[in-house]
């Protein structure tokens, strides 16, 4: 026997005709490139997002064709989530932080059909056109009168005068809510990046679970900041949950320097704001050195890497800001888990609780989890074994874009690559990349532990800690760090600040000061081409 429900597809393009009817009135806020700040509501992102989905019709896409994108957040890009995928096309969002060539590989990689971009990135259109050899049209994200006389790129057209000529009314397709409605690669730190192809069912049901009051805790009441952005895992799903929930939007275009993130906070009266370590480093540094305070901002989600102990207990005790620690990869759309108390922890002590906010948190109703060991045998939940994570849900990935390969999929687990504890109630704390880990004397060695360590120390901006061959115990860890601008720390003196917080032979042998330390595009550290750097390092003596 079949329940007697109606039967009605998952579709994105729900999300925006929702937000039309239900918080109309809800306000889009966006510093452009052009430098001003935009203003307008609900009811005309649907509109235009119509009025986009009648000049994508004209362009001949089939269905599932793909429509690209190389933008920073804003307006125009949210009108693109919604027309584009409302369509039965799906939007591709490129990080213009790439090389130009690898934009163009993924570009033919996924065959992309049209490219919509901010002027921004004129030079990397330039750059990449004679080699993305699928595109036929070039969209620039701008008013008619904003394009330059000679671009450079033949037959573009402003995105003003293409939706312009179009109707505010559309009827939108229904069709299977398995299909594709947007894909993001991986930063493909071994090989080339990978395709992940996310549906209109993953989609919806991630915005369901992203704006549970487990999770991210989501309302019409909020004003919400996506830093993190919107090529970046579509910016955690959350213009998806704002429309959703009717939450106000601000998008910080271009300008993402600590000053102007706090001042938008500020001026927009943003109570939630999302992003990753590297950004919210930025901005704490500016507020401290100013002696400035939030009016507003209650909670932060921060991703895309492990949040140092520091900066959450900067939020939290110097600024009254909850931080949300989270975990979730590409492949997972992509939240996984969000670090939230539950009843028994909030009659402990500061202490207490930072030990568990320190963790990644729980797993959301939608995504399943365990550890491994070697053979595949799963580790009990107690807080202290680690072994290899792997996930499974409905908006975790079956299997990549154009696979290289077999399925990624073990017994129907997606291994996430991660090396994790559990512990009894579920909370989960990633130790360390399986590739990052480091074994000394048989023994393993957590880098993020060492490196958590280290940025604790006032002096240090940036740390990262890595193992180097040793010829007595096969690996060593050595920390490189970043000062801050006029501070001076000596390496014996940032050696000396471990002792009493690690196991002595889990403090690192050696401090390396450095310049930089390699980002990725989305801001997480390449250790990588740190190791690449410091290949010649050799231990004194070894």
């Amino acid at each position: 026997m079949l329940g007697l429900m109606q039967n009605q597809p998952l579709m994105i393009s729900s999300l925006i005709e929702f937000a039309d009817r239900h918080h109309g009135e809800g306000e889009i806020v966006s510093r452009r490139v052009e430098g001003d700040i935009h203003r307008y509501t609900y009811k005309q992102v649907a509109a235009r997002a119509r009025q986009l989905a009648n000049a994508l019709d004209t362009l001949n896409l089939a269905f599932s064709d793909r429509v690209a994108t190389l933008a920073w957040n804003g307006y125009r890009h949210l009108e693109l989530y919604f027309g584009v995928s409302g369509t039965g096309r799906v939007l591709h969002t490129l990080n213009p932080r790439l090389h130009p060539d690898q934009i163009a590989w993924i570009a033919n990689h996924a065959e992309d059909k049209v490219l919509f971009f901010d002027m921004t990135f004129l030079p990397i259109i330039k750059a990449m056109q004679g080699k993305a050899t699928t595109i036929q049209h070039y969209v620039a994200l701008c008013d008619a009168d904003k394009l330059p006389a000679d671009s450079g790129v033949p037959g573009l057209i402003s995105y003003e005068a293409l939706i312009a000529p179009q109707k505010s009314t559309y009827s939108w397709p229904e069709f299977d809510e398995t299909s594709a409605s947007s894909m993001c690669y991986t930063s493909g730190t071994t090989g080339n990046p990978k395709a992940v192809l996310y549906s209109h069912r993953s989609t919806i049901l991630h915005a369901f679970a992203g704006c549970m009051p487990d999770a991210l805790n989501m309302s019409a009441r909020d004003s919400v900041l996506p830093v993190v952005p919107m090529f970046h895992v579509n910016a955690w799903g959350l213009p998806y949950a704002a429309a959703m929930t009717g939450a106000k939007m601000v998008f910080p275009g271009p300008a993402m320097d600590g000053k102007s993130i706090f001042e938008l906070i500020e001026s927009e009266k943003v109570s939630f704001a999302a992003g990753v370590p590297t950004v919210w480093q930025m901005m704490l540094a500016h507020m401290h050195a100013g002696g400035l305070r939030f009016s507003t901002l209650k909670r932060t989600v921060i991703g895309g890497s492990a949040c140092p102990p520091a900066m959450i207990t900067a939020f939290n005790d110097e600024y009254g800001v909850e931080v949300l620690h989270a975990w979730g990869m590409t492949e997972m759309s992509p939240l996984g888990t969000v670090c939230t108390l539950k009843n028994k922890h909030l009659p402990m002590s500061g202490e207490e609780k930072m030990k568990v906010r320190l963790k990644q948190g729980r797993g959301l109703y939608g995504v399943d989890m365990k550890i491994v060991d070697p053979e595949g045998a799963a580790l009990p939940w107690d807080g202290k074994t680690f072994g290899d994570l792997l996930v499974k849900g409905p908006w975790v990935i079956s299997d990549y874009f154009k696979p290289e390969g077999g399925p990624p999929l073990v017994d129907g687990w997606f291994p996430t690559g991660d090396v994790a504890t559990i512990d009894e109630d579920g909370y989960m704390q990633i130790t360390d990349r399986s590739k990052d880990v480091i074994k000394s004397g048989g023994e393993w060695i957590s880098s993020i532990d060492v490196e958590n360590i280290a940025v604790a120390h006032p002096a240090v901006a940036m740390a990262a800690c890595i193992g180097i061959a040793h010829p007595k115990w096969d690996e060593r860890p050595i920390i490189a760090v970043v000062k801050k601008p006029g501070a001076e720390v000596s390496r014996e003196e940032l050696l000396k600040f471990y002792d009493g917080k690690i196991a002595k032979w889990q403090i690192p042998d050696d401090v390396v000061f450095v310049d930089t330390i390699p980002l990725g595009g989305t801001g997480k550290m390449q250790k990588a081409k740190l190791r690449e750097i410091l290949k010649d390092y050799r231990f004194t003596g070894a």
